[in-house]
């Protein structure tokens, strides 16, 4: 039993550094968690961290693949209760307590083959699949370690993976670019007659802003649904299990706001928040909380 538990107490360490050296905003919105819960979502973190490293930093497409097989296979035997490093190890308790699904993190690892082959101006259907693989499917994760379980859970995981994960599209176009990535779709491409397929022109191209303020308009409408979803946790008695991703709404929802405030005139120039920023809205979910626990 000691050594089990030394175990499980060396893998957290591992773990938490992870999430430490990946400097995230993410630990903000875990905070406040139960600390078995914080664990879990810590580890979750890590699996998440490690397989998108893996799409984004492989020399090959070919070695991505490779790294992501490994995953596929350590995900099948944790959810045969073999853990077998320490992601795995600190996963484990979380994967039992919390009844999580392997189909999830299967999904995540698809998203991340997904974006290992460079992502160009895929068709609208494609690009929703994607933003439920790495974003949805996170979230769907997520929601049963912050502890709510019910269909309208997965609903609040379904429209706020993709409104985030849209936020990130938004965002992102030059560090994508960069990457010879392109997300934005190839029917809002067509639609505004941006004709290129090469991202650094479509980024060059006086319709990129059209482009994306339509895909703004479908990220709000995901934002919309989402805060609906949300508020029928919290008057369901899930207040709790609704702070962490009220905290991240908080975030991206300010991040998307400037998006759309900056219209997109310079898609170089990263929109980000300060750190003050970032308190500021921490304290007012904590605020709202308050308000509507009051108020219950």
């Amino acid at each position: 039993m000691q050594d089990t538990l030394t175990t499980y107490e060396a893998a957290m360490t591992d773990v938490k550094n992870r999430v430490n050296a990946a400097r995230s905003s993410f630990q903000a919105g875990m905070q406040l968690l139960p600390r078995d819960r914080r664990d879990g979502m810590y580890a979750f973190y890590a699996f998440c961290r490690v397989v998108d490293d893996i799409a984004d930093d492989s020399p090959t497409p070919e070695i991505a693949a490779q790294g992501l097989a490994e995953w596929r296979q350590k995900i099948q035997a944790l959810f045969h209760g073999r853990a077998c490093d320490s992601i795995t190890i600190a996963l484990l308790p979380a994967v039992r307590r919390y009844h999580l699904v392997e189909a999830d993190f299967q999904a995540i690892i698809d998203g991340m083959e997904m974006d290992s082959i460079a992502i160009v101006a895929p068709d609208t259907q494609t690009l929703d699949l994607y933003c439920d693989r790495v974003a949805s499917a996170v979230g769907r994760v997520s929601v049963r370690m912050f502890g709510d379980n019910s269909d309208n859970a997965q609903r609040l995981a379904y429209h706020l993976g993709r409104a985030f994960q849209l936020t990130n599209i938004l965002r992102d176009l030059a560090e994508d670019a960069a990457r010879g990535r392109l997300y934005l779709p190839s029917e809002l491409l067509a639609k505004h007659g941006v004709q290129s397929r090469v991202p650094q022109d479509v980024l060059r191209d006086s319709a990129l802003q059209n482009v994306c303020r339509d895909l703004a308009a479908l990220a709000a409408t995901h934002y919309k649904e989402a805060d609906t979803c949300m508020l029928r946790s919290m008057a369901l008695g899930h207040r709790a299990a609704m702070r962490p991703p009220q905290m991240m709404r908080a975030y991206y929802g300010a991040i998307f706001d400037r998006l759309r405030a900056a219209d997109w005139k310079d898609p170089s120039t990263r929109i980000s928040l300060s750190g003050i920023q970032k308190l500021g809205l921490a304290l007012q979910t904590w605020a709202s909380q308050l308000f509507i626990s009051k108020a219950a």
